[in-house]
């Protein structure tokens, strides 16, 4: 068995089950903000949501969102290329925090 199931992916909604209001109030907005076109398309969308899933590690978001690029037709090349920017972005917010290191050292005579 693995920590993560893609079948519990079908569970989320069971999070709200002793405070179902709330759960409902994320359910509204998550809907509102990826369930349709606005200034971005769904599938716009859902190659962001993918390239999170990637950076924040949630394999039941890969899924969900491999998904949910496919069906709003992205192609496994954006999608591959939407993986790669969320990479670079967390391997360039690494290191610009090196200017906080480099800002101690000076401060050191390092």
């Amino acid at each position: 068995m693995n920590y993560y199931e893609s079948n519990d992916l079908k569970k989320f909604a069971e999070v709200g089950r002793f405070r179902k209001e709330l759960m409902d109030k994320f359910f509204e907005y998550y809907n509102k903000v990826t369930g349709e076109d606005g200034a971005l398309t769904k599938r716009e969308k859902a190659l962001i949501a993918l390239a999170v899933a990637h950076s924040k590690n949630c394999p039941y978001c890969i899924d969900a969102y491999t998904t949910q690029c496919l069906e709003t037709g992205a192609n496994p090349d954006q999608m591959t290329e939407a993986v790669h920017v969320a990479a670079a972005m967390e391997a360039g917010i690494t290191l610009v925090h090196g200017v906080q290191m480099n800002n101690v050292l000076d401060r050191h005579g390092a």
